[in-house]
């Protein structure tokens, strides 16, 4: 019999990360002041959330805790994330680039509110004037399936004249769980034939339509990584 994925889903979120060996720290070039620069990377669309800086102790702590610390430079102190605010960061990944002296957080945002204006990435902005930011800023660039499926809400919630995702949500499930039905055939018959191209070809296809039966049902894309992640490092079923 097969394992009950949801039961054990909180397992496997804590056994699909590994905590690194704290080893690793004596190999990395801190600067003159002791400090090197983190980046924090959401972990299940791979944003970037913001940039801090980390000294021996916080990247230590980090580890030992599995939530994230930084050195406040403007304060002169260790720097728990979320201590405060509530919005902590929980360790996913951490890595190290090719010259070891920038490092890569991937993390868990709780409330997924990493700014201080209350933005969910410090990296809102692209024009000539900086904004206020908040819970309203625009999203970062992230995956893109969490790209797509964002236009895919966009054309939902203000529709467009002429779009074919509007064609299909105005069809309801009728019309988009047929298109979901010949989209999988085209895809099988894809396969059968072998061709790399036409395969991926029909598999972008059909995961577009099944972004918009989600987004007609109110399920976002995230909901769906959360379920794959929670399923990483689950029993296997017999």
């Amino acid at each position: 019999m097969g394992e009950d994925r949801g039961s054990g889903s909180a397992w496997a979120l804590q056994a699909s990360f590994q905590s690194p060996d704290p080893a690793f720290i004596a190999g990395l070039r801190f600067n003159e002041a002791g400090l090197i620069p983190a980046i924090a990377q959401d972990w299940l669309d791979g944003a970037v959330l913001m940039v801090a800086w980390m000294n021996r102790e916080a990247l230590e702590r980090t580890v030992e805790s599995g939530e994230v610390h930084y050195w406040s430079r403007s304060r002169a102190e260790l720097w728990h994330k979320g201590a405060t605010s509530g919005h902590i960061q929980t360790l996913r990944g951490l890595r190290y680039d090719c010259d070891a002296d920038v490092l890569l957080l991937t993390v868990e945002q709780r409330g997924d509110v990493a700014c201080h204006t209350g933005a969910r990435s410090c990296f809102y902005d692209d024009g000539p004037t900086p904004t206020a930011g908040g819970a309203t800023a625009p999203p970062p660039p992230a995956d893109v399936c969490t790209e797509l499926m964002r236009v895919i809400e966009g054309r939902r919630d203000h529709p467009e004249p002429g779009s074919y995702t509007n064609r299909l949500l105005e069809g309801g499930d009728n019309r988009i769980l047929k298109k979901i039905g010949e989209e999988s055939a085209e895809f099988v018959m894809a396969c059968k034939d072998g061709d790399p191209a036409e395969i991926a070809g029909e598999a972008a296809d059909l995961l577009f339509h099944l972004q918009v039966a989600l987004a007609h049902h109110g399920v976002s894309w995230r909901d769906v990584q959360q379920v794959l992640a929670g399923r990483r490092g689950a029993p296997r079923r017999e």
